[in-house]
């Protein structure tokens, strides 16, 4: 999967869009207990997600990558495309 865009919910989630349409909410609150993601709990560094295509990044040095992503994200159904991913 290549992303096309990503973005952070104030809820630990993400909103990932992927090239071929798809799109889907993924659920980064259970990797924040581990030393690498511990600094997404603060609001402000979990909102800094870049896309990196094939995968995700902060500035913290986390990093998931698409495969990861696409194997545990919840896809949304092709109703809520329609729809605005967050807010």
């Amino acid at each position: 999967m290549k992303i096309a865009s990503v973005l952070s919910r104030e809820d630990g989630t993400l909103h990932v869009a992927a090239e071929d349409g798809r799109s889907g909410i993924f659920d980064v609150r259970p990797y924040m207990e581990s030393p690498a993601f511990l600094p997404l709990k603060d609001w402000a560094e979990f909102s800094q997600v870049r896309n990196g295509s094939y995968y995700i990044e902060w500035r913290c040095g986390a990093d998931l990558s698409a495969d990861t992503i696409e194997a545990r994200w919840q896809e949304s159904a092709a109703s809520d495309a329609l729809q605005a991913p967050c807010s």
